[in-house]
Formats: C-alpha cells, sequence, structure tokens
C-alpha cells in the first residue's frame, strides 16, 4: 500500500483494526515480575515473528495517518513498527533511540519508568525535522512517559507529531493521561 493508497473506508480500517486486535490478543506473551518484581511484561514479540500478525498490525497503523511524511519508532520494539508502517506509507522512518546509542549532537529528554528513568534521544543535525508530520510508533503504552518524552524530543525539533499509536495499552498505569493533543490509538486495550 503506497502513501496514496493507504487512505480506506472506515469499515475495512475498522475491519482491519479486528483483525489485528485478535492477533495481539492471541500471540502476546505475558511474563509477571519481569524486568522487576511486581511489573507485568507484555512481550509482543511472537505477535512479530508471525508474518500475519505483524503484516496486519502494520497495515492497521498504517491506516491511522496517512498522510503523513515521517514515521517515528520508538527503541527498540518501535523500529520494527516504524520501519513495517514507513514501507507501508512510502515515508522516511526514524529510529527515536535510547541514550548513548547516538552520535552527538543529539537532543535528549528524560522520563520515568514504573520501575526507573531513562532517557530518549533523536539528531539534532542531519535530519530536517522543521514541519514534518510525525506517526509516533511505540509497542506498548504503560505509564506514558516514553511516548511523552519521544513526542516532546519532535516538538523541541520543529516537527508536529499528529498522532501517536502503540500495539497494546496497559489501561490501569494512566499512560494516555501523559500524552499531548495529538490522538493516541491503542489496537487492544487491557
Amino acid at each position: 500500500m503506497s502513501k496514496h493508497a493507504a487512505v480506506e473506508a472506515a469499515d475495512t480500517v475498522a475491519e482491519r483494526g479486528d483483525q489485528a486486535a485478535a492477533m495481539v490478543r492471541r500471540y502476546t506473551r505475558w511474563a509477571d515480575d519481569f524486568p522487576e518484581p511486581g511489573i507485568r511484561f507484555a512481550d509482543l514479540t511472537p505477535v512479530f515473528a508471525d508474518s500475519v500478525g505483524f503484516r496486519t498490525v502494520v497495515d492497521c497503523l498504517a491506516a491511522l495517518v496517512p498522510d503523513a511524511d515521517l514515521v517515528a519508532g520508538v527503541d527498540a520494539r518501535g523500529f520494527l513498527l516504524g520501519a513495517g508502517v514507513a514501507a507501508t506509507l512510502g515515508t522516511g522512518v526514524l529510529a527515536v533511540r535510547k541514550r548513548g546509542k547516538l552520535p552527538p549532537p543529539v537532543i535528549t529528554r528524560e522520563y520515568e519508568l514504573e520501575y526507573g528513568t531513562a532517557a530518549l534521544e533523536i539528531p539534532a543535525t542531519g535530519v530536517a525535522l522543521e514541519g514534518r508530520r510525525v506517526l509516533l510508533l511505540d509497542d506498548v503504552l504503560a505509564t506514558g512517559g516514553t511516548l511523552a518524552a519521544a513526542a516532546d524530543l519532535f516538538a523541541s525539533a520543529g516537527a508536529e507529531v499528529v498522532a501517536a499509536a502503540v500495539v497494546l495499552e496497559l489501561e490501569a498505569l494512566g499512560g494516555r493521561a501523559r500524552q499531548g493533543d495529538y490522538p493516541v490509538t491503542s489496537i487492544v486495550t487491557v
């Protein structure tokens, strides 16, 4: 599906979303007390390893903002999603990296996780971001710090986050409330 062919009828988009949700529910592997006691980790690796599951999730996410001109995937599973969606839309893709993975100069944002703190970075030079319309992707929305930090990176670089999307949202952790004015979509909410 090219960028121009990505605009689909609402019933087609809804059906694609239902198919993606079924695949996510079927293949997600849950790990209790990982990476720390009290945390329940949602492992989407089996969803992405299944060819139909991965294609269905990518197509579902690509239908959200067919007029985005850049897709950004958050380290690390967001890289997989970002590349697939960007290829589907015919746009570029930018990896939002964890601290220390990019050469300087970089733009950095620190944020809190449910079990600590971390930082994300994007290049400060070499990629024209001013005025770009960005679709921001990650695998899971938990407390919301990661997605909010990534969105803040793009805003500080002069880009507009037109939407954010995740495969799985852990609603009880309240991460949606930490997001900005952009719409946030999740394929599955638990």
